[in-house]
């Protein structure tokens, strides 16, 4: 029972919606940047290079053998860097996409947690701290005067 009581308090309280908008937005994320890299930079890096297709380099280990019928007995081996250059693109450019976003985030962040900004509507635990961090300026000061 306590269990049920736990999972509708963390459902209530937003985190269980949190996290499906979060998994929601990656996964849609993830396609931009899959289309990004495939349609928008690869194929240029590709004609830079002469028309090379990274996606089909790769390093073979072991040739693939054929018997006189056509049938492989054989399988090939082989390393495929080229995916693996086309991952690591994908990581880089999700990393300074998510690096990006962030700092836009904080930026916004910290110009509505600023009191005195006020191109920006402050939430109201920030303006009720800072209207109690100037009372309490005021009253060190009163202080300080009264001791003199």
């Amino acid at each position: 029972m306590k269990f049920l009581k736990e999972f509708k308090e963390f459902a209530v309280k937003g985190n269980m919606m949190d996290m499906a908008i979060g998994i929601i937005i990656g996964a849609s994320f993830n396609k931009v940047i899959d289309v990004l890299v495939k349609k928008v930079f690869m194929p240029p890096l590709s004609l830079m290079t002469d028309g090379l297709n990274f996606q089909n380099k790769r390093y073979v280990l072991r040739e693939e053998v054929v018997n006189s019928k056509g049938k492989t007995t054989t399988e090939e081996v082989a390393i495929y860097y080229g995916e693996l250059f086309e991952v690591i693109l994908d990581f880089i450019i999700i990393g300074i996409t998510v690096f990006l976003v962030v700092k836009a985030m904080n930026k916004l962040r910290d110009k509505s947690q600023d009191v005195k900004n006020k191109t920006v509507k402050t939430p109201k635990d920030i303006e009720l701290l800072a209207k109690l961090s100037d009372l309490m300026e005021e009253q060190n000061a009163l202080l300080k005067a009264s001791k003199k």
